[in-house]
């Protein structure tokens, strides 16, 4: 049950507010912001006050959100404001506030505002538990997510990482799966010691051995050194076996006895080597299929398959496109001294309809490419290729207008499209800002800024339902 509190100078709009919430919730209403119990106040998690009451006497935002801060220090503050005050309001959530309401209140619009409070509760309690309990600072950022299918992803991470299990990760190409290996090695306590990896596929069959096991001075033509082996490289750390499904039979007998016993030979040695190492595999094919075939041995694959992690192809998250997309944006921001700023909706409802074949990296390479081509400050769906785009990604056009500059045309153009995506989408939504908000891959507070932008309200979308 949450407690919160409704503050405002007139007790007939407190009431009024308060019949709004649940039964369930624990409601107090106060006309003045002084507070007779205390310790009684910081109980409070989500305040609701009027613009009028928030400043009082108080000459600025700021000053009057930190004394409301001294009285309920753990209480999300959402204003609420009169049709006049919305600047007001708007510069009370720029100073810190959580949200902004506008009277009349309806209950669906608190119900949103409800919402976004308690995720935004378990999304900090879960970044405080990540912050202190487990994930390096540089990882923050990938573990991320609103999917569940890799938050599950993640918890096998952590229940993992700090032990020496053998791993087998599977999914599609482009997944992500060496990025999960590096997790994994980062958060282990072999963190300090080498990170191999090795990609199977990559290294010709003659030639696999030699690679992972090292080989003597003269043990094949051309073996004019010594050379040491992946595994003896990665000793006291972690390797990564990439694609171990194309390795040969003869490489996997010896993939098995390293598993077993802990030691190599070197091609053409003959002495054992111990090491210890932390084995990670991945593979992106059905590694059931390939031990019913006869490609690869049943008892390796047990062995590699202690812990396995299945990582979820892009179409099965596409709620993480948005952010994963940005976060390629900053990246190639730096690397192609651009200056793009976003994507624009009509590309984002592409990317949710697309199959994602290619899966994360296909995203990755079509984002650098569009920061290429790109002219403005937006990724226009003109930079992205045409297959990609279904046809809510065709471009709307209108008459050019070459007697202005194109600074000016451009943003004409802009806002023309912005209102007519912002009607399609709130008809196709029956007026629901989360939805529309979800939808366009933003919050609601940035839905009702463009709604007020553009003059559009919701009645009209709801009653044409």
């Amino acid at each position: 049950m949450r407690k919160m509190l409704v503050i405002t100078r007139d007790g007939s709009r407190s009431e009024a507010v308060s019949e709004l919430f649940d039964q369930d919730d624990h409601i107090l209403t106060k006309t003045r912001l002084e507070s007779s119990d205390p310790g009684d106040d910081r109980e409070v998690d989500t305040l609701f006050v009027d613009v009028d009451s928030l400043l009082g006497k108080s000459k600025s935002i700021q000053a009057a959100l930190k004394g409301l801060w001294s009285h309920y220090p753990s209480a999300a503050i959402v204003v609420m404001a009169d049709e006049e005050q919305t600047k007001i309001a708007v510069d009370a959530v720029k100073a810190g506030a959580f949200d902004y309401l506008t009277h009349p209140i309806g209950k669906e619009e608190l119900g949103l505002v409800m919402a976004k409070v308690r995720e935004s509760d378990v999304l900090q309690s879960e970044l405080d538990y990540l912050r202190g309990q487990f994930w390096d600072e540089d990882s923050l950022d990938y573990v991320d997510t609103r999917s569940q299918a890799m938050r599950d992803v993640f918890v096998k991470i952590r229940q993992v990482a700090g032990t020496r299990t053998t791993v087998l990760l599977t999914g599609e190409t482009g997944t992500g799966k060496s990025l999960i290996a590096k997790l994994l090695h980062r958060h282990s306590n072999r963190k300090d010691m080498p990170f191999i990896s090795v990609h199977c596929g990559a290294i010709p069959d003659s030639l696999v051995e030699s690679e992972l096991f090292g080989h003597e001075k003269g043990a094949f033509t051309g073996a004019v050194r010594r050379k040491l082996g992946k595994f003896e490289l990665a000793h006291g750390g972690t390797i990564f076996l990439d694609e171990i499904g194309t390795v040969s039979q003869s490489v996997q007998v010896k993939l098995l006895n390293v598993i077993q016993e802990r030691i190599i030979q070197r091609v053409g040695g003959e002495n054992d080597i111990s090491v210890d190492v932390r084995i990670i595999a991945a593979t992106n094919e059905d590694m059931k299929q390939l031990c019913d075939e006869g490609r690869f041995r049943r008892d390796l694959f047990y062995r590699l398959n202690v812990f396995p992690i299945c990582i979820p192809p892009l179409c099965d998250r596409v709620e993480d496109i948005p952010r994963i997309s940005e976060s390629f944006i900053k990246q190639f921001n730096g690397l192609l001294n651009t200056e793009i700023k976003g994507i624009h909706p009509e590309v984002l409802d592409a990317f949710r309809e697309y199959s994602w074949p290619g899966n994360v990296r296909e995203l990755e390479n079509i984002i650098e490419r569009a920061c290429i081509l790109e002219s403005g400050d937006v990724l226009l769906p003109g930079s992205f290729p045409p297959d990609i785009l279904t046809t809510q990604g065709d471009v709307v056009t209108s008459p050019v207008k070459t007697s202005l500059p194109l600074k000016e045309a451009r943003q004409i153009a802009v806002d023309k499209f912005e209102k007519q995506y912002l009607t399609s989408l709130l008809e196709q939504c029956n007026g629901s800002i989360k939805k529309s908000a979800e939808r366009a891959g933003i919050t609601s507070r940035q839905v009702n800024k463009l709604m007020n932008r553009h003059g559009l309200t919701r009645k009209p979308f709801k009653s044409s339902k």
